[in-house]
């Protein structure tokens, strides 16, 4: 969908009557804070994901089985 000038012109002018032009610099100004505040959020997220480290898998070398045990204690049923 491409947006000439005469439809971007258009669309400003149908904005402009509905909300009068006292309501644009507010709204502008929310969509700023709302675009600020997502990007601080996506910041922070990604921030947080590479300070936590990876979750170490389990492998066989590291979980301990009774057959290795070398005590000679079994452990209660």
């Amino acid at each position: 969908m491409n947006l000439g000038s005469t439809e971007i012109l258009l669309i400003v002018l149908v904005i402009l009557l509905l909300f009068g032009p006292s309501q644009i610099p507010k709204m502008a100004r929310g969509f700023g804070q709302a675009i600020r505040e997502f990007k601080r959020a996506q910041r922070e997220i990604s921030d947080e994901l590479e300070r936590e480290p990876p979750p170490r898998r389990r492998t066989a070398a590291t979980t301990t089985s009774r057959s290795t045990d070398t005590s000679g204690v079994r452990p209660p049923a």
